[in-house]
C-alpha cells in the first residue's frame, strides 16, 4: 500500500518523496504544481495534478491505489506574503485540509501526518518554545497552520479511529541529492531566505537582510534551521510510527533547538560560497515576520529516535550545490517569467 503525499512535487515534499522510497516504501504524488516541478516527482512516482481544496481531485488521487495514509503538505505558505491576500491562504490551508480530512473519513483511511508550521507559535516568550508553548501567530499562514490542526484534533476527537500527528517545522533549508532521473531538488522559493541570497549572489548583487530593529543580539531576526534531509527523515518516521500503531503526540517540533540570526546566515552564507567581498544590505522588516523562532526539539528526539545530523555549513553546501546544478538555473529563470506573468 501507498502513502499519498499532498504537495509532494514541491521542494520539502520531494524530499519527502524520496526519503519513502530510501526506505523501499511506495508513495503517490498529488499536487497542482503551483509551485511544485513535475521533474522533481520520480518516473516511478505517480504524479496526480490537481489541488486539495478540490473533493475531486482528492478522491481521484485516494482511490487510484490502496493508500495507507497521508503526508498533507499541499497548500500555500510565506507569512509576508498571507497578510497581502490573507483568503488565498485560508482557502488552500484551512479548507484544503477539511476536503482531505471529509475523504480520508469516507474511506476509512487513518494515518495522517500533517505539515504544520512553528508559524503558529508567533514571536515566543524566552529562549525557546516547546510544543505546549503558547501560539499567538502573527501572520493569517501561522493562523491557517494552527486552525488546520485544530481540524485534524476534533476530526479524532469524532473519529477515534483517526491516528495523527503534526509536524511543526522550522526554517528549512538545504537540498539533497538529486533524485534517480538527475534533478537537483532546489529551494526556487521567492521567499526564504536561501534563494533569495543564492539569487542576488547569481546576479552578483548584495543580499538583503530584512530588519535590523528587532530586540535581538544584532537586531535581525533569530530563526532555527533545520535541514531539508533531515526534515523529510522525520517524516517518514512519523508514518512508520502510525503503521506500527504507536500512540504519538498531537504534535512535534523539527529543528535543532538553536537559534541563528538572519545576519549570522547570511555571512556563514557569503563565507561558504566565498563571496565576503560582496557583502550585504540593511533593508525595512517584512511584515508578519516575527523576531525570534526557536524550537525546543526534546520530544520528537524521544518519541522517534530523531536528531538532526546536518550543521549549518552542510545546509549551506548542499542548497548551494544545488542552485548551481545542471537545469537548475533554467528551471529558475521559467519560475521567474511565470511570476512576472503572474
Amino acid at each position: 500500500m501507498a502513502w499519498l503525499l499532498t504537495g509532494g512535487a514541491g521542494y520539502i515534499g520531494s524530499h519527502i518523496v524520496q526519503a519513502f522510497l530510501a526506505q523501499g516504501r511506495e508513495v503517490v504524488v498529488l499536487d497542482d504544481l503551483s509551485s511544485g516541478f513535475r521533474e522533481f516527482v520520480p518516473g516511478s512516482v505517480t504524479l496526480h495534478e490537481g489541488r486539495v481544496e478540490d473533493e475531486a481531485a482528492v478522491a481521484a488521487a485516494l482511490d487510484a491505489q490502496p493508500v495507507e495514509g497521508v503526508v498533507h503538505l499541499a497548500g500555500l505558505k510565506y507569512a509576508g506574503e498571507s497578510v497581502n491576500v490573507p483568503l488565498d491562504f485560508y482557502r488552500a490551508n484551512v479548507e484544503g485540509t477539511r476536503v482531505l480530512l471529509e475523504q480520508l473519513a469516507q474511506r476509512g483511511i487513518d494515518r495522517l501526518v500533517f505539515s504544520s508550521s512553528s508559524a503558529t507559535y508567533g514571536t515566543i516568550e524566552g529562549e525557546i518554545v516547546d510544543e505546549d508553548g503558547a501560539q499567538r501567530p502573527e501572520s493569517p499562514y501561522g493562523e491557517s497552520k494552527l486552525i488546520g490542526e485544530w481540524l485534524i484534533r476534533d476530526q479524532a476527537r469524532a473519529r477515534p479511529s483517526l491516528r495523527h500527528t503534526s509536524l511543526r517545522y522550522f526554517n528549512v533549508v538545504g537540498s539533497g541529492p538529486a533524485t534517480a532521473d538527475g534533478v537537483s531538488l532546489v529551494d526556487h522559493s521567492p521567499y526564504n531566505l536561501f534563494p533569495l541570497v543564492f539569487r542576488a549572489l547569481s546576479a552578483d548583487r548584495r543580499p538583503k537582510v530584512f530588519g535590523d530593529d528587532y530586540p535581538t543580539e544584532d537586531g535581525s531576526c533569530i530563526r532555527d534551521y533545520v535541514d531539508v534531509v533531515d526534515l523529510a527523515e522525520a517524516h517518514v518516521r512519523a508514518a512508520l510510527l502510525l503503521e506500527e500503531g504507536r500512540e504519538l503526540a498531537p504534535a512535534y517540533n523539527v529543528g535543532r533547538g538553536e537559534g541563528v540570526s538572519v545576519r549570522g546566515i547570511v555571512e556563514t552564507i557569503l563565507a561558504v560560497v566565498e563571496r565576503e567581498d560582496l557583502g550585504y544590505d540593511v533593508v525595512a522588516r517584512r511584515p508578519g515576520d516575527p523576531a525570534r523562532v526557536v524550537g525546543d526539539a526534546t520530544r520528537i528526539e524521544r518519541d522517534f529516535g530523531w536528531k538532526p545530523g546536518r550543521d549549518l555549513e552542510q545546509m549551506v553546501r548542499g542548497a548551494w550545490t544545488a542552485w548551481t546544478a545542471p537545469g537548475a538555473a533554467e528551471r529558475e529563470a521559467a519560475q521567474d517569467a511565470a511570476r512576472r506573468a503572474g
